[in-house]
């Protein structure tokens, strides 16, 4: 028998209709689909309506009950994936009651999250679905408005600025702005994350040695409370 072999992103399959009242779970096979696609294909470009559509076995245009476009499912994508992302480093956070180690395990858990998820960890910076800023002049505050402004990846955002917070409260770290020094963690871990994936032969100290520098120094802790 000839033929070709249907790739994994235009396969599809006989779809049994949502009972009444669950048309929602259709969105959340849309966005589970394109999750399936990212991961199989490592490419956001392979995500398409018609793509997500055929794998699932319905009409292109019974995505738009859900969503307006391509960039609505990569948007929700991203959000799924920062709530992902923050239930990382809250559960890393979780198995340590000094502040220090909660901060250094919840950025370790955001490294790990990186390394595990790296499709969905890049297309976080590829979308829109980006953490928002507060309007208006910045204070050492500001982390409070990213914690409760309802934004998945400002929530996760504002666990690192709280972390920091906890850290000066004990005693531990040094900061006078939190937010900036938690912004400037995030810049730093990023660029290590994609740096080691994007430059492998680079001769890369150890990961802890590098990690520590980030994380203690850009934090501000205090000799004496450093692990």
């Amino acid at each position: 028998m000839t033929g070709t072999r249907t790739p994994p992103t235009s396969r599809s399959t006989k779809r049994v209709r949502n009972r009444r009242g669950e048309g929602g779970k259709l969105g959340e096979e849309i966005v589970a689909t394109a999750t399936a696609i990212l991961e199989e294909t490592r490419s956001p470009a392979a995500i398409t309506l018609r793509a997500v559509a055929r794998r699932i076995g319905i009409s292109t245009t019974s995505i738009y009950d859900h969503f307006s476009d391509r960039e609505a499912i990569l948007a929700a994508l991203a959000d799924a994936a920062y709530v992902e992302l923050a239930a990382a480093t809250a559960n890393a956070r979780a198995r340590f009651t000094d502040p220090v180690d909660r901060l250094r395990a919840g950025c370790r858990g955001y490294l790990e999250f990186s390394r595990n998820r790296p499709h969905l960890y890049a297309l976080l910076f590829t979308t829109k679905a980006m953490p928002g800023a507060p309007q208006g002049s910045r204070s050492p505050s500001d982390g409070a408005a990213f914690r409760h402004n309802g934004d998945p990846g400002a929530t996760s955002f504002g666990a690192l600025v709280q972390a920091i917070t906890a850290c000066v409260e004990a005693g531990a770290s040094t900061s006078s702005d939190p937010f900036a020094d938690a912004v400037a963690i995030w810049v730093a871990l990023h660029g290590y994350a994609t740096l080691r994936v994007s430059v492998p032969n680079f001769p890369w100290p150890p990961d802890d040695s590098t990690f520590d520098r980030i994380v203690l120094c850009l934090a501000r802790i205090r000799p004496s409370a450093a692990p």
